[in-house]
C-alpha cells in the first residue's frame, strides 16, 4: 500500500507543481473547477475544445492539458489558425513534397508531423478556412492526412487541443463552420472563466 500512496503523493505534486507553472494558479472556485477539468481532460487523451475570453489563458490550459498527459515527453506543437497564409495554409498543416509548387525546393513537414505522437494545439480554431476544416475532420475521423503531393496518406498519432474564443455551436449553425467538426472537437470541453469571474484571484 505505501508504495501505491507514495505514487499517488508525487501524481497529486507534479499536477500542482504543472498548474502554478503555466499560471492556472488562484482560490475562486471558478479556478478550481477549472483545474478539476484539466486533470479529467488530461487523462481523457481526446479531441478537446478550450472556449473562453480573449486573454483568458486558453493556451496556458492546452500546456497544462499536454503536461499532465502521457504525451508529456512527446512535442506539443501550438499553432494560431488566423496566422495561416490562405495560399499556404493547407502545406503548413499538412506538408508537402519538394516541387509541388512554385518554389517548394524541399519537402518540408507541416504541423500535424511535426505533433508526432504528441499534441497538436489549433488556437483560433473559428478562423479555420472550410477546405481545411473538411480536411481537420477527416484527421479526426480516420487518423490520417494527405502531405501534398505525397502518392499515400500518412498516420496521425497525436492528440488535437482546439481553442476559440467565438461560440462556435451559433457558428456551426449560422453555417459559418463545419458543424460535424464542432462536435468532433467538443468531445472534451472546458470553458475557460473570464477575469470577470474569479476577482477572487
Amino acid at each position: 500500500v505505501l508504495p501505491v500512496l507514495k505514487e499517488l503523493r508525487a501524481r497529486r505534486s507534479l499536477e500542482h507543481e504543472v498548474l502554478a507553472l503555466h499560471g492556472l494558479v488562484g482560490i475562486s472556485p471558478a479556478m478550481e473547477k477549472l483545474r478539476r477539468l484539466i486533470r479529467r481532460v488530461a487523462d481523457a487523451d481526446g479531441p478537446a475544445l478550450i472556449q473562453g475570453p480573449t486573454g483568458s489563458g486558453k493556451e496556458l490550459v492546452a500546456r497544462a492539458i499536454h503536461a499532465l498527459s502521457p504525451r508529456r515527453q512527446k512535442p506539443l506543437v501550438s499553432v494560431n489558425c488566423s496566422a495561416f497564409m490562405d495560399s499556404l495554409a493547407e502545406a503548413q498543416l499538412f506538408g508537402h513534397e519538394k516541387g509541388y509548387f512554385t518554389g517548394a525546393d524541399k519537402a518540408r513537414a507541416g504541423f500535424l508531423a511535426e505533433a508526432g505522437s504528441g499534441t497538436l494545439f489549433l488556437d483560433e480554431i473559428a478562423e479555420l478556412a472550410p477546405q481545411l476544416q473538411a480536411k481537420l475532420l477527416r484527421v479526426l475521423e480516420n487518423r490520417t492526412f494527405r502531405v501534398l503531393g505525397a502518392p499515400s496518406d500518412s498516420r496521425f498519432e497525436g492528440r488535437i487541443l482546439a481553442a476559440t474564443h467565438v461560440d462556435l455551436d451559433a457558428r456551426s449553425k449560422e453555417g459559418r463552420f463545419r458543424e460535424d467538426l464542432y462536435y468532433r472537437l467538443e468531445v472534451l470541453r472546458l470553458r475557460v472563466p473570464s477575469l470577470d469571474e474569479r476577482k477572487e484571484d
